[in-house]
């Protein structure tokens, strides 16, 4: 994996946000052609990473099955996907001091490249800046390669009440690594295309099952 080239990289799958526009709950559990959006989200991911763990909020019990660290965003004030971002961190620091970078991926997205980590690492170009993922729709912040030294920023940003994950990107100085639509049963799709409502996971289902 290129990846080797900056050490092991820990992956941090995010699902701590309410899911309003769906009904609430977990949308990770929520099926798509019979298994969980959280399984879907691992099968892609677990195989470019060193290590993963699951940022969500609540009682972790719900989520034993998958065998993953279960790790809380420290606060429950809504900060959003940067408050999983600084969770990831922190438990890197923690818990993997090898682990000099985490890679954030929201687990309501079903396609995203199985080359997302070694695109991003490519992006960075050897330098310790954030790398955030972009395609034809424009730039997704929450897919990232993220420098786990730049914690104490983030800490301190999200205290101020930054929320938003693009501008703090921005902030920091990330690079983009751009990708091309993904093809789903022949069909061109947009690889981050995410699950927020119940018609975008019948789209996801109907993609494929080819129809």
């Amino acid at each position: 994996m290129t990846g080797a080239t900056i050490g092991p990289i820990a992956g941090v799958l995010l699902a701590g946000g309410r899911s309003s526009r769906i009904g609430g709950g977990d949308k990770c559990l929520l099926p798509l052609r019979r298994k969980p959006l959280l399984a879907h989200a691992i099968e892609r991911l677990k195989p470019q990473v060193s290590a993963l763990v699951l940022n969500a909020n609540g009682d972790s019990k719900r989520f034993a099955s998958f065998g993953l660290p279960v790790i809380p965003d420290e606060s429950d004030d809504s900060a959003g996907p940067l408050a999983g971002v600084l969770a990831g961190m922190e438990w890197a620091d923690a818990e993997a001091p090898n682990m000099r970078f985490i890679v954030s991926v929201p687990t309501d997205t079903p396609f995203f490249p199985m080359n997302l980590v070694a695109r991003l690492i490519e992006a960075q170009q050897g330098r310790e800046v954030p790398a955030i993922a972009a395609s034809e729709a424009g730039e997704h912040p929450v897919f990232g390669i993220w420098p786990v030294a730049l914690a104490a920023t983030l800490r301190r940003d999200l205290t101020s009440g930054l929320r938003k994950t693009l501008d703090w990107a921005h902030a920091q100085g990330a690079v983009t690594a751009r990708f091309a639509p993904a093809r789903i049963q022949g069909c061109e799709i947009d690889p981050f295309f995410n699950i927020n409502e119940s018609s975008d996971l019948a789209e996801a289902e109907a993609l494929l099952a080819g129809s």
